[in-house]
């Protein structure tokens, strides 16, 4: 029997409340979830069944209201700020549902920004933008600015940039909800690609069931619970 390596992500009790009118509402509810290197996870729900909260817990964005979330063994919440930063910038990487792109800079000004921030050497941005942006198929549009792209390209230019940092995890809520589906699915068949020959890993929220062969495990979140796993692989 093959040993299963350990899991890049080990979360245990996790819980998220808010409170909204003086009314407190939970998130995400004593969830319990391991992420593991080299696999695609899909987490899918219904609006408001907590997907979006459980990314932002995952990458640092908001701070559980209880239980923890330990990277490569490490409770995140430990990190000083340092360490959060250097997380941020060398092992993972986001893909947002409203791109949080620079609208004045060019695709590829977008895409290489973090590599200029990390100090990365002139020529090696070049090629690794050039690479990354032909993944996404946005080589014709590398020099247009934002505002000048349409959505769906917006969202192209959003998932090149987490890709050019070559994180070991992707973290992404809906990131082919503004794309036509015949390019979402090329964009998941292009992570199940990275999956297998570069070992990344990917949790992705998702809208389009159609996403689903290209995972190795489906989470279905309701009210913030699991309620059903699915393992494909």
């Amino acid at each position: 029997m093959v040993n299963q390596p350990e899991p890049l992500y080990e979360i245990r009790g996790l819980r998220r409340l808010y409170t909204i009118g003086g009314e407190p509402v939970v998130a995400v509810n004593d969830l319990d979830l391991d992420i593991h290197p080299g696999r695609l996870v899909l987490v899918s729900g219904k609006s408001g069944s907590g997907k979006t909260t459980l990314m932002n817990l995952m990458g640092g964005l908001e701070s559980p209201t209880a239980g923890e979330i330990r990277f490569k063994g490490t409770n995140i919440a430990r990190f000083s700020q340092s360490e959060v930063t250097r997380w941020r910038r060398e092992e993972i990487a986001f893909v947002f549902q409203a791109f949080a792109l620079l609208p004045g800079l060019s695709a590829r000004e977008n895409v290489d920004l973090p590599l200029r921030i990390a100090g990365v050497e002139p020529k090696a941005i070049a090629e690794r933008v050039d690479h990354y942006i032909g993944l996404v198929g946005l080589t014709e549009c590398a020099e247009h600015r934002v505002f000048e792209l349409s959505g769906g390209e917006q969202q192209r230019v959003a998932i090149a940039r987490a890709l050019v940092k070559q994180p070991i995890v992707v973290l992404a809520d809906e990131p082919t909800g503004e794309l036509d589906r015949k390019t979402g699915l090329k964009v998941f068949a292009l992570f199940r690609r990275l999956v297998d020959e570069q070992n990344i890993s990917f949790c992705l929220t998702i809208h389009d069931p159609a996403a689903r062969q290209f995972a190795d495990e489906i989470y279905t979140l309701s009210d913030g619970k699991i309620v059903e796993r699915e393992d494909h692989g």
